[in-house]
Formats: structure tokens, C-alpha cells, sequence
């Protein structure tokens, strides 16, 4: 964002802010006896204190997450829908490359039962599942947190490894790489396979692809959105082989483009 765009959404901030405590003023004029249409308050980058959440340009945050506080998110890293990172009262570091999946959380520890205070880390390359709760962890490079996960205060995911879903981690518990940790508590499952080691890199390079075409398409005006819409309905009733009898050429649905070539290109 540019200087002037960076003018325009403090003046665009300055006058919703406004608005509010205008409406404020004049219901407690009226007694408070007025109907309110309250305006979402919802941010989804949030300052809290003094601490400031510092994001690359290239990370992709989805609207309805919230990252509050001094949270770090490296470069063509990927927040997405649902997500709550809250660096209140000590700090979260995500690397590069990394995915933290739908209503995932991520906390932090001022006091335990261990009476340590550890923020959260997490490395390069990292996938992190959908409805995983992380609190004062740390995670390395190239692992995996399956869905619905579990890490808990001082516990440890080396790199390379992997926690299988439903997966409950406690407090202080190493996971050593190359290894796949299952149940609540993780106890030792089994080796990883060479499959399964390559597909932790391979998976982290699907969701920064997926994350460059949800980020496209969350940059879209309302305009772009109506002109995508009327050429999907005139795609849906066009036929190929009726127009190639009648010598027609019509314009071609475009694919999907995705760098990496990881997810299967298909018609928009």
C-alpha cells in the first residue's frame, strides 16, 4: 500500500470511528431508547498496547481471522479463515512458507502450572490443521499438526515430525523428528515413511498456492466480483460442440493458475 492509500484508509478508519461515537451520542440524547444498528468492530490485524503484529506483504491473512498483538507472520506464510493468533501478554513468531488452517488458535503463556513464561513458535514450512489449538509451543520446520490437535505449554515438535489428528500433546513432551505421534496423550506411533516425509514439504507448497488465489480473489472490487459472476452464468450455458457445428468461437472459461503446479488445474 502506498503513501496515498495509507491516507486513505486512516481517513476512511477516522470517519467510521466517528460515526460511531456519534451514534453513541445520540442514543444516550434519545434515552437509549433507540433501535442501534451496530457496526462490526471486528480488525483483523490488531494492535494491543504497544505491541503490533508485523506481517510480510506476501503473507495471506483471511478476512474473519484476527491476529492481535505482537504476533510476527514470515513472507508467502497463510492465516486462514476462522484463525485466532493473540500475542497479548507474550510474543508468536510464524515462519515462511507456513499454513495455519481454519479456526486454528494460537496462544501464549504469561504463568503456567511450570511457572515458565514461553511465547509461541512456529518454523518454516509448518502445517498446522484445521481446529488445532497451540498455546506456548514450539513446532520446527517442515513438521505437521494434524486437525483438531492439541499443543500444549513447553511441548516441542521437531522438525520433520508429525502429530496425527484428534492429537493431545502435553506440556513439556518432545516429539522427535521423523517420527508420527498419535492420541491424548501422544505417545510414539510409528516411523514415518519416506512418503510421508515428502509430503510434508509438498503439502506447505499446495497452501501457498491455495493462499495466492484465495488472496486474489479477496482483492477483487465489487465490480470485478459482478463481471466474474455474469461470465460464469454465460459459461454454464455455453456448449462447445453445439458452436463448433455452427462455426462458432466463443471465449474460453480460463483455468486456475497455480505456480507451483501442486493442486490440479480446472476450470474456474
Amino acid at each position: 500500500m502506498g503513501t496515498l492509500g495509507r491516507v486513505v484508509f486512516s481517513l476512511g478508519k477516522a470517519a467510521r470511528t466517528t460515526g460511531q461515537a456519534l451514534d453513541r451520542l445520540g442514543s444516550r440524547l434519545q434515552g437509549g431508547n433507540t433501535f442501534k444498528d451496530e457496526v462490526s468492530k471486528h480488525q483483523t490485524v490488531l494492535s494491543i498496547f504497544d505491541k503490533k503484529p508485523v506481517i510480510e506483504e506476501s503473507a495471506f491473512v483471511a478476512p474473519g481471522a484476527s491476529v492481535v498483538g505482537e504476533v510476527e507472520i514470515g513472507k508467502q506464510s497463510s492465516v486462514w479463515y476462522g484463525c485466532v493468533l493473540r500475542g497479548d501478554v507474550h510474543h508468536i513468531k510464524v515462519g515462511s512458507e507456513t499454513n495455519i488452517q481454519d479456526n486454528t488458535v494460537v496462544h501464549v503463556a504469561k504463568t503456567n502450572v511450570s511457572g515458565n513464561v514461553e511465547p509461541t513458535v512456529i518454523g518454516n514450512r509448518v502445517t498446522i490443521g484445521h481446529n488445532s489449538v497451540l498455546h506456548a509451543c514450539t513446532v520446527e520446520d517442515e513438521s505437521f499438526v494434524g486437525m483438531g490437535s492439541t499443543i500444549l505449554d513447553g511441548a516441542v515438535v521437531e522438525k520433520g515430525a508429525m502429530v496425527a489428528a484428534g492429537s493431545v500433546v502435553t506440556q513439556r513432551t518432545r516429539v522427535p523428528s521423523g517420527q508420527i505421534w498419535a492420541g491424548s496423550p501422544a505417545k510414539f506411533l510409528r516411523e514415518l515413511t519416506d512418503e510421508e516425509r515428502s509430503s510434508l514439504s509438498e503439502n506447505a507448497i499446495l497452501y501457498m498456492d491455495l493462499a495466492e488465489v484465495h488472496a486474489s480473489e479477496n482483492r477483487k472490487t465489487a465490480g470485478e466480483i459482478e463481471a466474474d459472476k455474469a461470465l460464469r452464468r454465460k459459461w454454464e450455458i455455453q456448449s462447445d460442440d453445439y458452436d463448433s457445428h455452427l462455426g462458432i468461437v466463443r471465449s474460453k472459461r480460463p483455468e486456475i493458475h497455480f505456480p507451483n503446479k501442486m493442486i490440479s488445474k480446472g476450470p474456474h
